[in-house]
């Protein structure tokens, strides 16, 4: 078997719910060995949301804890945080997502941490960073979403702000946290990795921060468009079932035009000229895909080779032969979740288990520390 491109990481994940925790996990996932401390009680995510009806276990906690050895401490009690102590004066990854200060009172500053052992990189995972104003502000992925300028252009023409239907900056998050990690990791130097919520989100809005800086534009709520592409969008066929479809490069906006019928239309020749008449391109497009079914609309796109596809819920997804060529879905321990988000031809990862039971590993790490 070929080593996991990680197996000579250790990794001490005290973080909770998901964005920290997530972090952990993609280094598990490729071959990192990551202790998951809880406290005695458990982490909430394993009571968050849906359950699995086998075992009445969170789903979430089966999936953002796979691959982690388990381990409960009270950090308030000298023995336990004696332990934990212990398991970081030989690890090479701290993640935790307290608010700025926990840490520090519970006597395990980074400079602490760092007399002990100094390579040691501290990812420290908030809803605000470990400075600034709101640094001691309890952050969410709600607040980091409505803050950072996503909802300010989600929803309807005129309409609400819209969050999207996801925990989407904890999941954003956690790939951010875990590339900084590595970053830190490969500079050879023990050091604080300060990611939050806010920011991670924050770098999503590409060029709208030059776009105001500059001109004083800003990105208006558009639906399912985009100011900048038409058509781009979601659009409902005859047979009821829906697509999502961009023309966002001209050569594929040339040939979605000649479909419409209006490749020689003055009015949408250029980007700018599609722009200025979005509302009547936006009407042809409705059109073209309220006579056909969506197998029709998807077979005349795909024929001038224009980008389209269906838009898929998860009992589509379930059957579709791409995500199943692909192992998007696998089944640990019984349990359907995403398999590994990247594919690495020479060091691949590997899943192993699933989020583990309360301290399941409790006793052999106490006895025998990173030992396997």
């Amino acid at each position: 078997m070929v080593a996991e491109p990680l197996a000579d990481l250790k990794v001490v994940d005290i973080s909770t719910v998901i964005a920290g925790p997530n972090c952990a996990r993609y280094l598990a996932d490729f071959g990192a060995d990551v202790i998951k401390v809880e406290r005695p009680e458990g982490d909430s995510l394993r009571n968050m949301a849906w359950r699995d009806p086998r075992d009445h276990s969170g789903l979430w906690w089966k999936m953002v804890n796979r691959n982690k050895r388990s381990i409960a401490l009270d950090l308030k009690d000298p023995d336990d945080l004696a332990v934990l102590r212990g398991l970081l004066a030989e690890a090479d990854v701290l993640v935790e997502n307290f608010r700025p200060g926990a840490l520090e009172r519970l006597g395990l500053s980074p400079d602490t941490l760092h007399t002990a052992n100094p390579r040691l990189v501290v990812t420290r995972v908030t809803g605000f960073g470990q400075t600034g104003p709101y640094a001691g502000k309890p952050g969410f992925a709600t607040i980091a979403e409505s803050m950072s300028g996503l909802a300010a252009i989600s929803g309807e023409p005129g309409g609400q702000p819209l969050l999207p239907p996801l925990a989407l900056t904890d999941e954003l998050t956690g790939l951010v946290a875990a590339f900084a990690t590595m970053v830190a990791v490969h500079s050879g130097v023990g050091q604080v990795v300060d990611v939050s919520l806010l920011e991670s989100m924050f770098q999503l809005m590409s060029p709208l921060v030059s776009l105001y800086g500059l001109t004083g534009e800003q990105q208006p709520r558009l639906g399912a468009g985009l100011p900048y592409t038409v058509p781009r969008g979601t659009y409902q066929c005859a047979d009821g079932l829906w697509v999502g479809l961009s023309a966002s490069a001209d050569s594929v906006a040339a040939r979605v035009l000649q479909l419409l019928g209006v490749a020689d239309d003055p009015r949408f020749t250029t980007f700018a000229d599609r722009m200025a008449h979005r509302e009547e391109l936006e009407a042809l497009m409705v059109e073209f895909c309220r006579t056909r079914t969506r197998s029709e609309v998807i077979a005349e796109f795909e024929a001038v080779d224009a980008a389209i596809g269906p838009v898929l819920d998860m009992a589509d997804i379930a059957l579709d032969p791409h995500f199943a060529a692909r192992d998007a879905i696998v089944q640990l321990d019984g349990t359907p979740m995403q398999g590994l988000i990247a594919k690495l031809s020479a060091t691949p990862g590997r899943l192993k288990w699933q989020g583990r039971p309360l301290d399941s590993d409790g006793t052999h790490i106490r006895e025998r520390g990173w030992a396997e």
